[in-house]
């Protein structure tokens, strides 16, 4: 580890506990160990985020597939609104066919 033996680490520890002080050496202590804990944890995850990347190639077919699905669901969809009988013009759109018809006559008569 490091190339540091038993002598070195007498002398990290002696220097630590005159520094810190006997009360807060056990606090430090623990907090390091947590510190480390936590810094392999977060780079195991890394190497599995990175190891996934085989799995990314399955996860790329499955977005595919599920885009084909919903490109088909939509062609259905799209279909069925073709074939479906246009509704009848609104009263809107009647009254506005028949103001037109009635000025054509009014200039077919002048």
């Amino acid at each position: 580890m490091f190339g540091i033996g038993m002598p070195e680490l007498i002398i990290i520890f002696v220097i630590a506990l005159v520094i810190i002080g006997p009360k807060k050496l056990p606090d430090l202590a623990k907090a390091l160990g947590k510190g480390l804990a936590e810094f392999r944890k977060t780079t195991d995850r890394l190497k599995a985020n990175i190891d996934m990347g085989d799995v990314g190639d399955e996860l790329k077919g499955v977005q595919e597939d599920l885009a084909d699905s919903v490109s088909g669901l939509l062609d259905v969809a799209e279909t069925e609104e073709e074939t479906k009988p246009k509704e009848p013009a609104t009263s809107e759109t009647s009254e506005e066919e028949s103001s037109d018809k009635v000025t054509e006559k009014k200039e077919d008569e002048q």
